[in-house]
């Protein structure tokens, strides 16, 4: 089938390439005129595990970029649209982006056309796009409209698109479900799964179809999102609580998610949810409630902790250091989650930001993330304020304590002698849990994690001020 896919951005991207290993026609439409360029070099604009071989499977046979709506309406029988929905100022999602798209197909469409919504919306866009489109000249019988929401975690939204847990579209007509079933038949026939060339991943052999209304749809995606963020926030309420009984919240994920009805996915505590969709999502969806006329007081808990939870391990910094000014501290991770580059809403960023505002210096690692995360941090801190490491250990040269941010697998199997010995202070304050606290009692580390009892090396010291008040005793204990 021919598809056109408007919007290059992450879900668009993703989908435009994935939808041409399913054997499609794709135009890939951006208005960024240097994105476009790089795209058709075969360059990939964004860190995502895959999409680099696919481009260069398919970059000009199956599938081509074009900054022409016109041209891909045309060529297209399908087109979804993937444009940016970013946070407004009252928490509403900005749905500019997809108006103005909307006005550019209907100027431009001639014959029958499937229009797919596949951007993250609140729910009755697709009656707004079908009222823009009649608005703007399109005749009812030319276009139908459907929903078709994504469900693609960056750093592996490539196999989570070829294997999906359920493909959902949201349709108001036959010719719109005909079409999409067409469209996907690779994935749910399963014949895609048996072809020599395909993408390895785990999945079921066919992918689970669900066929709903369009507002169902648009719900669905609003739904899982929040469903995912209050998982999350309950779990990292339950680590406060562990900590202060006694508790080890790893013990108590693994007790509880082996209930089936509950599971052990979004149980892990940390230093909250980030990123570009929960955020925006949760608070779209709690504004689509007002909106309507339901107080959803759940989402507020479920922000509010998120958002407590970046203060929770600043206490902990502070717990272990005392006081910050002039502190050394590396930070290992920037990016809101590992996989990806991505540093939009990161827990890692409002960190640095806050630790720098009070004073500290601050050498950061990321093994992807750093470009973007300068950019960011120039902007709210001002440049050159954080310096970038080209590994961890460097980061980590005489400072006074280690923090990480980021669950990525190169901090998860640190040489730790090592880095013990490049620390002036062997402190390790981990937000993301990734090591056992007698592992690092054992190593010489005083050690803070989320959920769990502090340990402090050899069970001499009790607290960190009585650490830094007495540093000769620490480097003596450091160098044996």
């Amino acid at each position: 089938m021919n598809i056109s896919v408007i919007g290059a951005g992450y879900v668009g991207l993703v989908s435009a390439v994935c939808f041409a290993e399913l054997g499609h026609t794709v135009i890939g439409v951006d208005n960024n005129p240097e994105k476009l360029l790089a795209l058709d070099e075969g360059k990939v604009p964004i860190h995502e595990n895959l999409l680099p071989e696919l481009l260069q499977r398919h970059l000009g046979h199956r599938l081509t970029f074009s900054s022409s709506i016109s041209h891909a309406v045309r060529e297209s029988d399908v087109i979804f649209i993937t444009v940016g929905t970013p946070q407004s100022a009252t928490g509403h999602a900005d749905l500019g982006y997809v108006e103005a798209v909307t006005r550019e197909i209907a100027k431009h469409i001639t014959s029958m056309k499937l229009i797919v919504e596949k951007s993250t919306v609140p729910v009755r866009t697709s009656d707004a796009i079908r009222r823009t489109m009649t608005l703007n000249g399109a005749s009812p019988r030319l276009f139908s409209v459907a929903s078709n929401p994504e469900f693609l975690r960056e750093g592996s939204a490539v196999t989570d698109f070829l294997y999906p847990d359920r493909i959902v579209i949201g349709v108001e007509d036959s010719f719109s479900e005909e079409r999409l079933r067409e469209i996907y038949s690779p994935l749910c026939d399963g014949s895609y799964y048996r072809r020599e060339d395909l993408i390895p991943g785990c999945g079921a052999s066919a992918a689970h179809f669900i066929v709903t209304n369009t507002n169902s749809a648009e719900l669905i995606k609003h739904t899982s999102n929040a469903f995912l963020a209050m998982k999350i926030s309950f779990m990292n309420a339950i680590a406060n609580i562990a900590e202060r009984v006694g508790g080890d919240v790893d013990q108590i994920r693994e007790g509880v998610g082996a209930d089936r009805r509950i599971g052990t996915s979004f149980l892990n505590a940390g230093i909250g949810y980030g990123g570009s969709c929960f955020p925006k999502d949760v608070l779209a969806f709690r504004a689509v409630a007002r909106e309507v006329g339901y107080d959803f007081d759940l989402l507020d808990a479920v922000m509010r902790i998120n958002k407590d939870q970046r203060h929770q391990f600043l206490r902990k910094v502070r717990d272990a250091l005392w006081t910050l000014r002039d502190k050394r501290i590396a930070v290992f991770g920037l990016a809101f989650k590992a996989g990806t580059d991505d540093v939009r809403e990161s827990p890692a960023i409002e960190i640095v930001e806050a630790l720098v505002n009070e004073g500290c210096l601050i050498t950061a690692y990321d093994p992807v993330a750093m470009p973007r995360a300068l950019s960011e941090l120039g902007l709210r801190v001002g440049e050159n304020t954080v310096r970038m490491a080209s590994d961890p250990y460097i980061a980590a040269e005489d400072v006074d304590a280690v923090l990480i941010l980021t669950e990525w697998n190169e901090f998860a199997s640190l040489d730790l002698p090592r880095l013990h010995s490049q620390m002036r202070l062997p402190v390790v304050i981990d937000g993301r849990n990734l090591y056992r606290p007698e592992v690092m009692e054992a190593a010489g580390f005083v050690y803070y994690s989320v959920g769990r009892a502090a340990v402090f090396p050899l069970g001499r010291l009790n607290a960190m001020p009585e650490l830094l008040i007495d540093e000769a005793a620490c480097l003596s204990h450091q160098a044996g």
